[in-house]
C-alpha cells in the first residue's frame, strides 16, 4: 500500500447522526420515584366532541386529535379512523419505552420507526343491527408490530430493548389484559 493510501485508510471515520435524546438524570429521578412508590398512578383525560357524521375532536390537553371514518364507512375520510388512532397510540407508547430503555441502558439511537397493523372487522356496524356478536369477537383481532431501530448497540441488544420496552409498555398493557371499563351518561351542563 502506497504512503498516500495508507494515510487516507487511516483517517476514515464513521459519522453518525442520533436521534435527539431525552434527559437520562430525568429519566432515573422518574423511575426511582416509581420504585419508591409502584401504586402510583397518573390520569389521563380526554373531552371528545362531536362535529357531524363522523367526525369528531378530542381535546387532550390543550391538543386536538381528529377522528372520522372512511368513505366507505359513511364518514367524510378527513382523518384517521378510531382503530388508525388507536394503533397510533401503541406506536407512540412503545416509541416513546423503547426511547426510555435505551437511554436507560445508555445506548444512542439514530433510526426509530414502528409498523402497525391490526385486523378489525366491524359486521355488527356499531351495534346497529349488524351481525350479533359478542365482545371478544370485535375489535381488534390480531395486531402485528415490526420495529426498525438502528443505533450504536449490536443487533441482540436492540432486540433486547424493545421486548423490554414492550413488556412494560402501558398502552401494550392495556390492550393485551382486561381492564374495568365503565360507561355511563353524563349530567347535562
Amino acid at each position: 500500500m502506497s504512503q498516500t493510501a495508507e494515510a487516507t485508510a487511516t483517517v476514515a471515520t464513521t459519522v453518525s447522526d442520533y436521534l435527539r435524546p431525552i434527559d437520562r438524570d430525568g429519566l432515573l429521578g422518574f423511575a426511582e420515584k416509581g420504585r419508591s412508590n409502584p401504586a402510583t398512578r397518573g390520569t389521563n383525560k380526554v373531552h371528545t366532541v362531536t362535529e357531524g357524521q363522523y367526525r369528531t375532536i378530542s381535546h387532550v390537553s390543550g391538543h386536538q386529535v381528529v377522528v372520522d371514518e372512511p368513505l366507505h364507512l359513511f364518514g367524510e375520510d378527513t382523518a384517521p379512523a378510531p382503530g388508525e388512532i388507536v394503533l397510533s397510540g401503541l406506536g407512540g407508547c412503545l416509541a416513546v419505552g423503547i426511547t426510555a430503555v435505551a437511554t436507560w441502558k445508555q445506548v444512542k439511537l439514530s433510526r426509530l420507526e414502528i409498523f402497525l397493523e391490526g385486523d378489525i372487522g366491524n359486521p355488527a356496524a356499531w351495534g346497529a343491527g349488524g351481525a350479533e356478536k359478542q365482545p371478544p369477537e370485535m375489535g381488534f383481532q390480531e395486531i402485528r408490530v415490526k420495529v426498525l431501530v438502528e443505533g450504536d448497540a449490536s443487533r441482540e441488544e436492540l432486540d433486547e430493548i424493545v421486548r423490554h420496552a414492550n413488556f412494560y409498555s402501558p398502552v401494550a398493557n392495556t390492550m393485551r389484559n382486561p381492564i374495568p371499563f365503565s360507561i355511563s351518561l353524563a349530567d347535562p351542563e
